[in-house]
């Protein structure tokens, strides 16, 4: 197997093609998984962005089938991921109504644990421009571990020091992706690095390695790199590889890297405290075979 593209630095590595194929073809387990799966709600609706109205169909990739298309497509992918997981790794999976109960009843099926649902609640969400329901904010991440009695890794403590010294709540307030996050380009789903990097920080630690099957433009690769953590991304469009190459190489300038964790609130408030260095040093322990 021949990555699409490896860093320099080994923490950052891409694949090109479909991720149930890809995934049956070496031997690896991750410390955790995050999965942003079509959501197939891409069925001509409208909606504004920058003040104009603009269609919200994403691609072919994301076209609505039926109830047993997407049940069949969801146990394919979570499947194969199950084998990638670590016995005491956990998996998050982000997604709306239109595919979150498939996936739960999926996990449900294939034994495993689901921890939390937290309720992503968007600070900056676009308008309903039809007036004639409740403006959609939020999106939903279900947290499960893939074995009910091995413990997971939560990082308890880091969670309340971001949360005033509260333990944190299943319901987070903050914003979609920023104009600075796009600056090599957009991917028509692209998450918000605040999103990532806290949901890294809870469920991992230094070095770990982590997942990411539909890795779309990589946020997820870009705030485990930023956190000091290791990264495998997949995807089947080859632009969004290349928008993910060139979001690794911004981040790989010493500038752009520290002012990125100084834009995401959770990074800063951490480093502000002493909790984390400025530059989280990768060891080299373990490897992907290719």
């Amino acid at each position: 197997m021949i990555p699409y593209f490896k860093s320099t630095d080994r923490a950052f590595t891409l694949l090109h093609g479909d991720c149930v194929e890809l995934l049956k073809q070496f031997n690896f387990k991750f410390d955790m998984i995050f999965a942003d799966p079509p959501y197939f709600l891409s069925n001509g609706g409208i909606s504004v962005q920058s003040g104009k109205v603009v269609c919200v169909d994403k691609g072919e990739w994301d076209k609505g089938g039926t109830p047993e298309y997407v049940d069949s497509f969801n146990r394919a992918w979570i499947s194969e991921c199950r084998h990638k997981l670590k016995d005491n790794g956990t998996i998050w999976i982000s997604g709306t109504y239109h595919n979150i109960f498939s996936i739960a009843n999926i996990l449900t099926e294939f034994n495993f644990k689901i921890l939390n649902v937290v309720t992503w609640a968007k600070t900056n969400p676009p308008p309903n421009i039809s007036c004639r329901y409740f403006t959609y904010s939020t999106e939903f991440i279900i947290w499960a571990r893939k074995l009910a009695k091995v413990p997971h890794c939560y990082n308890y403590d880091v969670m309340k020091q971001i949360n005033n010294g509260k333990q944190m709540r299943d319901i987070w307030h903050l914003p979609a992706i920023a104009r600075w996050e796009k600056s090599c380009g957009k991917h028509p789903t692209q998450k918000s690095l605040s999103v990532l990097s806290r949901i890294i920080l809870a469920s991992t630690n230094n070095d770990a390695w982590i997942l990411d099957p539909f890795t779309g433009s990589s946020t997820t690769g870009i705030a485990a790199n930023l956190l000091g953590r290791r990264f495998l991304g997949i995807d089947k469009e080859e632009e969004y590889l290349i928008l993910s190459q060139k979001r690794k190489q911004e981040i790989e300038q010493p500038l752009t890297f520290s002012q990125f964790r100084k834009k995401i609130k959770d990074i800063a408030l951490l480093d502000s405290m002493g909790v984390m260095s400025v530059q989280e040093d990768v060891a080299y322990g373990y490897d992907l075979p290719f």
